[in-house]
């Protein structure tokens, strides 16, 4: 994928040519250049034009946009950076998606699925048994099964390069909170994103029918082996009313996912009278139903209020589809200096690139040595271990 805007934007953000991307730092990237626009570099509440918000949002970041024309309506610490969960999985969809044709037919190895982490949700993949491709991206959509991804991703040339193929799309869909460790969006130190970015994923992946057709799958037959099935059902509880909630009238999808670090992230879209909103939640406060019901009143108010509200940013396009680059300006640098975002990482950690994947990832935006700095943990995000679960 070309991308000629690489150097320039590290020179805007202050980095030397030899120093890779991943080792900047949050502050140094929220006070040099605001992707969408300077308010979304800003902390707290954006709206201008309409009232009524709900008044009990608790995520930590949130963000409302038509779909259509990109104009973002009102958001909550849109660029603040925190474990995405599996919703990084739209980016891998984003990434690999388009690689395969879905009735191309694909067995499962051992080696496959060796690499897919302890405790990690699972449709159900086998080794020895042939599934087609489509199948292999139900299990994806719907169930969220990491198992899934990782033969996608060995399918694909392995998990380090899609690791880094993920990194390289989302530098030019110019989501530059996001910094990929794993495909499947499993909970691994200085893996993160941000409302904003997710929203930009789920944008780009709409685009794509396959993208929205598995997305909006509500229940498939996924292969046990021989002539035997068995029914999976999608895991957006807005999308089936699993867990006693009720549909959302209108909603598209698109992609929710959980870890216990994580807490609970969702991304999802809706039409009603001819418009589509996109609303990405990330770790409220409440559990369960939390994450559904906060993203049902944000899209409840866009619905409502989006011919009143003045767009206080915008999703920027792709650079390969002609978008602009964000050049800093001293504007923008001041007014992300007055109110700073919040910090680097969800877990206080620095940016390291990790393992193989991550090597792959710093050779392929310009390879260097890798600054790591620790930073001790703050009481507000604890360390925990990762555990994914199935029911999401």
């Amino acid at each position: 994928m070309r991308d000629s805007s690489g150097l320039s934007r590290r020179a805007a953000l202050g980095l030397a040519a030899a120093v890779p991307l991943a080792a900047a730092t949050a502050t140094t990237a929220h006070a040099a250049t605001t992707i969408g626009g300077a308010r979304l570099a800003r902390s707290g509440v954006q709206v201008t034009g309409a009232s009524g918000l709900p008044k009990r949002l608790t995520a930590r970041a949130w963000l409302v946009a038509d779909h259509t024309s990109g104009e973002v309506l009102a958001s909550y610490n849109a660029h603040r950076r925190l474990a995405p969960a599996s919703t990084l999985k739209m980016l891998f969809a984003d990434t690999v998606l388009k690689r395969f044709d879905r009735a191309q037919t694909y067995k499962v190895t051992d080696a496959d699925l060796a690499d897919v982490p302890a405790g990690s949700s699972l449709v159900g993949v086998k080794p020895g048994i042939t599934y087609t491709v489509e199948q292999l991206w139900q299990g994806v959509f719907l169930r969220s099964g990491n198992d899934a991804v990782h033969v996608l991703s060995h399918m694909n040339g392995g998990v380090a390069a899609t690791v880094a193929e993920m990194q390289a799309l989302a530098k030019d869909l110019q989501a530059l909170d996001t910094r990929v460790v794993s495909p499947d969006g499993f909970d691994h130190r200085g893996q993160l994103s941000s409302a904003y970015d997710l929203t930009l994923f789920a944008r780009h992946g709409l685009a794509n029918p396959d993208f929205r057709g598995y997305c909006s799958t509500k229940t498939a037959d996924f292969p046990a082996g021989g002539k035997k099935t068995f029914q999976i059902q999608n895991t957006d509880r807005l999308l089936t009313g699993a867990w006693g909630l009720g549909t959302y009238d209108g909603l598209i999808g698109v992609k929710n996912g959980y870890t216990s670090h994580a807490g609970n992230t969702f991304t999802g879209a809706a039409t009603r009278g001819g418009r589509t909103l996109l609303v990405t939640v990330m770790h409220p406060k409440s559990g369960g139903n939390g994450v559904y019901e906060e993203t049902a009143q944000l899209l409840d108010w866009g619905f409502k209020n989006a011919a009143d509200a003045e767009p206080v940013g915008t999703l920027v396009d792709p650079l390969s589809e002609g978008g602009a680059s964000a050049a800093p300006t001293r504007k923008a640098a001041k007014a992300a200096a007055g109110a700073p975002a919040a910090p680097a990482t969800a877990d206080g950690s620095s940016w390291g690139l990790v393992g193989g994947a991550g090597g792959a990832v710093a050779l392929l935006v310009g390879g260097a040595l890798v600054l790591r700095n620790r930073r001790r943990r703050t009481a507000e995000e604890p360390v925990e271990e990762p555990v994914e679960e199935s029911t999401e």
